[in-house]
């Protein structure tokens, strides 16, 4: 039996430039697993906690304990073990931390090494990522929701809206996906060049230009679908994240779009989005409403649920608990995962079956901090998740994930195993 004989955390850079975790499982046959850790800058309350040193240097944001508590605390406890059982692994780590948001350890430093385990086990056993976790049904091959304007936390511009992104649902599959995306992403370039607008781009690759209001970005991403030769609603849909929780006000409890100097209610931010998805073809709404406003989603949930994707982010966490109780009070039907949310990959994996029995979509997503490590696209395929979202088409942190599922893709053409891209 092949085991763990070292585990080791270091700091490297995310793609803003930060600090952030990488760690190494070696097994005693050599064999290496490596992964690395996002981070988010529009970050839910109920997250786990991201461990940070908060002192001079790197600006306070230094990963220098979590790193520490990889290599004195969690590494000498997992010597000798056995990576096939990382879902024991997963639960020693998360009783290691004995926290419920996993803040004495820190989630980064859990996130890491569970990857880490999970990515040697799946080379120890000679399959590639997306095989090894995969449960043996159909493959399926995810929707990119490419997020082409930044705004909100991800951009230092005027736009509201944290992101637009467009949603190739007239694909047949990931390759031409991707040849859709690329196409509108690089007219789109051309008509804020042409309109003396801002071309540099935001957090996750998108353009990032001052605008009048939220809905002008609606109407440019149209343009450039329009002059791909795309049609619009059909061949390419547009998606929201809107990440209302960065907009509200507790103290007025409104929701502030600056850019189109509105102080709305919660009633009245579901009239915005439904007099939105009227005019548009708004296909998927991500945090449409603050993370406690549990009524206000409720209420969102019934007016639109029937024909748009609601989507739980800061809402849920990938939080088995708060998702349960999204499902009892049928306050959306869809959930984004992402890893470092929750700290360990089982904990992910739960979410995303109890979202599954509920009959929830499920998104895996990156975060705006990113690396190339290349996780969630072999994740996304294993859990036949059939979306992911995963950035822009620009950033080399954003397209590795994007060349990889192109790599899996092929990968299962080539073995003829069954696989089929998940149209909306």
């Amino acid at each position: 039996m092949t085991l763990i004989k070292s585990i080791h955390a270091r700091q490297i850079f995310d793609s803003r430039g930060n600090p952030t975790i990488e760690v190494d499982t070696v097994l005693d046959n050599g064999i290496m697993g490596r992964a690395a850790v996002p981070s988010g800058a529009s970050t839910g309350e109920y997250e786990a906690v991201e461990l940070r040193d908060n002192k001079n240097s790197y600006m306070g944001k230094s990963v220098f304990t979590a790193v520490n508590n990889v290599n004195k605390i969690i590494a000498p406890e997992f010597i000798g073990q056995n990576p096939n059982n990382y879902q024991d692994l997963d639960l020693a780590l998360i009783n290691l931390d004995g926290t419920d948001n996993k803040s004495n350890l820190g989630a980064n430093a859990l996130l890491g090494v569970s990857m880490s385990i999970v990515q040697a086990a799946s080379k120890l056993n000679k399959l590639p990522l997306y095989d090894y976790l995969h449960d043996g049904s159909e493959y399926i091959l995810p929707v990119p929701m490419m997020n082409i304007i930044n705004g909100g936390s991800h951009a230092d511009n005027n736009v509201d809206i944290q992101e637009f992104m467009i949603y190739p649902n007239g694909a047949d599959s990931f390759a031409q996906s991707m040849q859709m995306g690329s196409e509108i992403f690089h007219n789109l370039k051309k008509i804020l060049r042409d309109k003396n607008l801002n071309t540099a781009v935001g957090d996750e690759g998108g353009f990032a230009p001052n605008l009048k209001s939220n809905e002008e970005a609606i109407e440019i991403i149209i343009n450039a679908i329009d002059k791909s030769n795309y049609k619009i609603g059909e061949d390419i849909s547009i998606a929201l994240d809107v990440a209302a929780s960065e907009l509200y006000n507790p103290e007025t409890k409104k929701y502030e779009l600056k850019s189109e100097n509105l102080e709305l209610s919660s009633y009245d931010m579901i009239q915005y989005y439904m007099n939105l998805c009227a005019k548009y073809p708004i296909i998927s709404i991500e945090d449409g409403l603050d993370e406690n406003d549990w009524s206000g989603w409720q209420k969102l949930q019934s007016e639109l649920g029937m024909k748009t994707q609601l989507v739980g982010d800061d809402l849920t966490v990938t939080n088995p608990t708060r998702l349960k109780r999204a499902i009892e009070e049928s306050a959306m039907n869809a959930i984004l995962i992402k890893l470092n949310q929750i700290g360990t990959v089982s904990e992910t994996l739960e979410a995303i079956n109890i979202a599954k029995a509920a009959n929830f979509n499920t998104i895996i997503s990156h975060r705006s901090g990113e690396t190339e490590d290349t996780f969630i696209s072999d994740f996304c395929v294993a859990v036949s998740s059939g979306q992911i979202k995963a950035g822009s088409l620009c950033r080399t942190d954003r397209i590795a994930k994007y060349n990889q599922l192109l790599r899996i893709e092929e990968d299962l053409q080539l073995m003829n195993k069954k696989n089929k891209f998940m149209r909306a």
